[in-house]
């Protein structure tokens, strides 16, 4: 039997922390950005590769699952760990996200959501309660909490019935939690969803009502749905005093390199976001530079590697030309390289600002790194 969830913070720099998410399949080093496994693979890139690049968690999607292949089928598989060949930390979210974002058709009641398949539209209920039955089948570490995700912008009035609601599934989905008497003794952890749009105080009375009913974890949603970035960033210091120092805090679907640079700095010790793995998809890759696109005919005969000092092989060892001629090809090999690129630079940002915090140096790690990205990508010598 494992010890229950645990967080430890090892040291701080100002508001920013690094420590340490103990889970039944592993350490998770934080600040942590988890890559985004929707349908149990990270698109285009190997487990090993993933692991390789540093990641210690994976987070899978509730939605995409429950509607294929199903999170009963999975279960009978042996869980996602085994399903998927991860046997390290993995996080899912409930599936709220989605069900707003991504279904034609929905009705949302106290009781839940009904909504349509975006696959083929035959309809679904999704209720807290079926949210953490789901994510127990899949056998997942941490688990998230039913919530309405408001997209911004939208009225007062809208944002707070969506923060209430919010707050009712929160309570309906830890006692859902605690049905699951072995996964809370082995270690298991569940999160409640901070809600309330760009309105501080609603973030605030939302976070203090889920310190009151009580998690192992809290996370701030409903941000990055297109509000700037500095109403993000002041979402976040209006929150963090309301959060408990002893539980990491989790900023949901967040985001560039600078978003994390910033959100870290400011106590936030884990992230997700599939930026890295579709930006290289399309032909973009991340660097110590700033951003690089390698579908620019520049690069057509450019020998340089994208990053002679990366551990990724693939920005140290193959040339601009060559990944410019696999993406303006079509090739799949172009995604699959540019997407470990990304994912290798995002995971050596966060061992950079972890081991910033550590030493107390992360104003200067922050300004080095801001001036490398502002300095820009050197072109080839003529």
């Amino acid at each position: 039997m494992t010890s229950p969830f645990s967080f430890r913070v090892h040291a701080t720099d100002g508001a920013a922390r690094t420590g340490e998410v103990f889970t039944p399949h592993g350490v998770v080093r934080t600040p942590a950005f988890m890559p985004v496994g929707t349908q149990a693979t990270v698109k285009a890139v190997p487990v090993e590769a993933v692991r390789a690049s540093g990641a210690d968690i994976l987070l899978g999607n509730t939605y995409h699952l429950m509607l294929r292949p199903g999170a009963e089928r999975i279960a009978k598989l042996g869980g996602l760990h085994e399903f998927m060949r991860w046997p390290h930390p993995i996080l899912t979210d409930s599936g709220g996200f989605q069900v707003m974002s991504l279904s034609g058709l929905r009705k949302v009641e106290d009781k839940g959501v009904t909504f349509r398949s975006h696959l083929d539209g035959s309809t679904f209920e999704l209720s807290p309660e079926r949210a953490i039955e789901i994510q127990a089948l899949l056998g997942t570490d941490i688990t998230m909490q039913l919530d309405e995700c408001t997209r911004l912008p939208a009225t007062p009035a809208e944002i707070e019935r969506a923060m209430q609601l919010s707050l009712r599934w929160a309570e309906r989905s830890k006692r859902a939690f605690e049905t699951y008497e072995t996964r809370v003794r082995e270690g298991y952890g569940l999160f409640g969803i901070v809600q309330g749009g760009d309105l501080p105080e609603l973030r605030v009375a939302s976070a203090r009502a889920l310190v009151d009913i009580g998690f192992n974890g809290y996370a701030i949603g409903g941000l990055a749905v297109g509000e700037p970035q500095a109403v993000m960033l002041a979402m976040i210091e209006a929150v963090m005093p309301a959060l408990p120092q002893d539980r990491p805090r989790y900023l949901m679907g967040v985001g560039t390199p600078d978003d994390l640079l910033e959100a870290a700095s400011r106590g936030v010790d884990m992230f997700d976001c599939v930026m890295p793995t579709r930006n290289g998809r399309h032909g973009v890759a991340f660097t110590r530079f700033g951003t690089v696109n390698l579908k620019n005919a520049r690069h057509v005969e450019d020998p340089r590697p994208l990053d002679p000092e990366s551990r990724c092989l693939a920005a140290s060892d193959y040339s601009r030309a060559y990944l410019h001629h696999l993406i303006k090809s079509g090739e799949m090999l172009g995604s699959m390289l540019l997407s470990q690129v990304n994912l290798y630079y995002y995971q050596d940002l966060m061992q950079g600002i972890r081991t910033a915090i550590a030493a107390g140096t992360l104003a200067e790690f922050r300004a080095a790194t801001k001036a490398g990205w502002e300095q820009g990508d050197m072109p080839a010598r003529t």
